[in-house]
């Protein structure tokens, strides 16, 4: 009976109002879901807490013990490097690769991004600390897009280039100890690896227009099995895999609140507005080949963002003050910009031949032309698989 009265409501509504009532109900459930990460944090805080106190209280040294850990817990989760010399200092991890490995992979409630930070250095002990990180993971029987699932799970992926190559090297070698005999080297799993990442970003990232097909894939993987090709229907089994379930990364489980760590840049610009050319200051972060703008610095969703594949950006020197411009370099085609923005809580694609965008002073200019210059022709991922699939390449030749 409530279910009829509120249909019978529904169906007395007109399009514009059910348009606002949708709008609400968008807006009520963003703000349920800002409330649920904090309480979810705050759950988090108070489990730190209730680790410190169980024990048993006429344990003084497991009390002390308890207390150290949680602190150092805490610690690592503002900077793992502190994090892991606390817990050292007291004894509770030893001073060995081994020791901190089994730690990072093995505790819970640790901040992904942090291991991943730390995973990530280039310095002798934490490249070991990677190898026997990687080590803990057990592959066996495991189909591939699932132990990558797995993998990328234990940590938060960083963003520079050499730490990616450096992660997934150590990825791949462990999936093919685990699986022998399913890859004719760990260079071929390497480049099978990044080339579904790739296909993940492809198939569920709106900014990417045109979306891979199968075939597309399956040519894309041609010749990379040293030499010969991947079979047709792993292949298949991975692109349908990934088609109908992304990868998610850890603490973020909304696939949106981590598209922003880790920027190139980011900072306050000004923005010519695309219909009735007002000027407007907005929060600007520049990350995965995108130019997004937010009206705050704290908002989490932008207002809109700018594709820069196949764009040019220039300083506008004649105007007089301190401005560049991203373009399209074939012309001015309105339609050619594929940017888009947010309103109303829905997506719309915006249309421009050009945006124009003013900084605070020279130096600003100068450092935001340079990254959107290098954001244009940068694509770790794809580099990374560039550079692998040569070497399959040269070595199935010789």
């Amino acid at each position: 009976a409530v279910a009829s009265m509120a249909d019978q409501a529904w169906s007395y509504m007109t399009i514009p109002a059910i348009s606002s009532k949708l709008r609400e109900i968008q807006q009520e459930k963003e703000t349920l879901l800002k409330e649920i990460s904090t309480l979810e944090a705050n759950i988090r805080s108070l489990q730190f807490e209730l680790e410190g106190f169980d024990t048993n209280a006429n344990d003084e040294q497991a009390d002390q013990n308890a207390k150290h850990r949680f602190n150092g817990m805490r610690k690592f989760n503002e900077n793992a490097k502190k994090g892991i010399a606390a817990l050292q200092e007291h004894g509770l991890i030893e001073n060995t690769p081994l020791s901190v490995a089994k730690f990072l992979y093995e505790t819970e409630r640790l901040s992904k991004m942090q291991i991943g930070e730390y995973l990530g250095e280039n310095d002798p002990f934490n490249l070991e600390v990677l190898r026997l990180f990687a080590q803990q993971h057990s592959f066996a029987g495991l189909t591939f897009d699932d132990a990558l699932r797995r993998y990328l799970w234990s940590f938060r992926l960083p963003g520079e280039a050499q730490k990616i190559d450096r992660m997934m090297d150590q990825f791949a070698t462990r999936y093919c100890d685990c699986n022998p005999g399913i890859f004719s080297s760990k260079d071929s799993c390497y480049v099978l690896a990044f080339s579904i990442i790739m296909l993940n970003t492809s198939l569920h990232n709106p900014s990417v227009k045109n979306k891979p097909t199968l075939e597309s894939f399956i040519s894309m993987n041609r010749g990379l099995d040293n030499g010969s090709n991947f079979s047709p229907d792993l292949l298949t089994s991975l692109f349908e895999s990934i088609r109908k379930t992304p990868f998610k990364l850890p603490e973020d489980e909304t696939g949106e609140a981590l598209t922003f760590i880790n920027p190139e840049r980011n900072g306050w610009l000004v923005k010519q507005g695309g219909g009735h050319k007002t000027w407007h200051r907005r929060w600007f972060t520049l990350c995965n080949n995108c130019l997004y703008y937010f009206a705050q610095d704290s908002d989490t969703r932008p207002k809109g963002h700018i594709p820069l594949e196949n764009l040019e950006v220039r300083t506008l020197p004649q105007t007089g003050k301190f401005m560049f411009e991203i373009y399209y370099e074939g012309g001015d085609d309105a339609d050619k910009i594929k940017a888009a923005k947010f309103k109303d809580g829905k997506m719309t694609q915006g249309r421009h031949s050009s945006y124009r965008i003013q900084a605070d002073n020279q130096a600003e200019l100068d450092e935001w032309v340079k990254c959107i210059r290098a954001a244009m022709t940068k694509n770790p991922f794809y580099q990374l698989y560039c550079k692998r699939k040569e070497l399959v390449n040269a070595s199935s030749s010789c």
